[in-house]
């Protein structure tokens, strides 16, 4: 195997800039000293997908560590184990114990509204981070990546690995169908895959939402697929490496030794692992470290009334809501 090929849109993922004011660009004053903030909450969503835990808190935690935050006493974590029920009980516990920033990565993108609404009755600013909460005008902050051209990376890297096969058929298996970004990662794919379609040169055989990004469910959906179609498969769209995980057990399980070419995200070790043994095709690798730092300067500003600054306004049509935007570019890794 040779090594691994990277190309991306940065050659190292980086956030492009960042977070300035809405109101214009002033200069910053100077950071208040840290006995003055407040507490700042930071609520993530998941255990099963391996960076929340191993990644985003940590650096979250680091960067709020290295401008002098009082982390032991201050911070307010939680992890909601994808249930959105515990999500809700542990934002409003975040805020009855005195946060004064919500950073808010949702378990659920629809449901995390009630938390943003009772943030802001309280005057407390939310940051949405990584995944959109969707529903609710009171979003202040959004700090994700480029989630559509996730979806696309992931599509296009697939019909380049399918080029020398003639209409193509492909099982999509995608992630959460809670989840914003999922949706965003699907419109993405579909992006590239529905002109290949129109025109009679790909089949999407099945295509399957994935409740919880669950790589059971992702297998059961695979075995499904797989019965239906005897095993006859050209390729496979997985939204991330946790479902990619899961089809490929599906496809050993019914004796497939030669796998298809299958996508995935995040970089997982498990999936850097299955690029280099052949059995899956790519991975979107995402730099969390810029985001959970963005995040974290954010939250930090925020807490001790330092002046914000924005990079971009992001606009919701459906919602008729607008809030300042943090974003950064995906990058993709192949088997080269």
């Amino acid at each position: 195997m040779s090594k691994k090929l990277w190309y991306s849109l940065l050659a190292v993922l980086i956030l492009t800039a960042t977070v300035l004011s809405a109101c214009g660009s002033p200069a910053a004053p100077a950071a208040p000293a840290a006995s003055s903030a407040g507490k700042i909450a930071f609520l993530l969503p998941e255990t099963k997908t391996a960076r929340y835990e191993t990644q985003d808190l940590p650096n979250f935690k680091a960067e709020l560590t290295a401008k002098g935050f009082d982390v032991a006493n201050n911070l307010i974590y939680s992890n909601a184990n994808q249930d959105a029920s515990a999500q809700q009980s542990q934002a409003e516990a975040a805020l009855t114990n005195g946060a004064k920033v919500l950073v808010l990565d949702p378990v659920d993108s629809a449901a995390a509204a009630a938390i943003a609404d009772a943030a802001a009755a309280k005057n407390v600013p939310v940051v949405s981070y990584d995944r959109l909460i969707t529903g609710s005008k009171n979003v202040n902050y959004y700090i994700s990546f480029d989630n559509v051209q996730v979806g696309k990376l992931q599509a296009t890297a697939l019909m380049t690995a399918l080029s020398s096969v003639t209409n193509p058929t492909i099982v999509m298996i995608n992630g959460s169908p809670t989840d914003h970004n999922a949706t965003l990662f699907k419109q993405g794919a579909h992006s590239v895959f529905d002109p290949l379609v129109t025109a009679g040169k790909l089949t999407i055989a099945k295509e399957y939402d994935t409740p919880d990004w669950s790589p059971d469910q992702a297998q059961t959906e695979m075995t499904q697929a797989l019965t239906a179609l005897n095993n006859k498969v050209d390729g496979v769209y997985c939204a991330n490496d946790g479902t990619a995980g899961g089809a490929f057990a599906a496809m050993k399980a019914a004796g497939i030794t030669t796998f298809p070419p299958m996508t995935g995200q995040d970089a997982q070790v498990d999936g850097i692992q299955r690029i280099l043994t052949g059995e899956q095709y790519m991975t979107v690798y995402k730099a969390i470290k810029p985001e959970a730092v963005a995040a974290a300067d954010l939250a930090y500003d925020l807490a001790t009334g330092t002046a914000v600054f924005h990079h971009g306004d992001w606009h919701d049509q459906q919602w008729q809501r607008g809030c300042s935007f943090h974003s950064a570019d995906p990058s993709c890794s192949d088997q080269g």
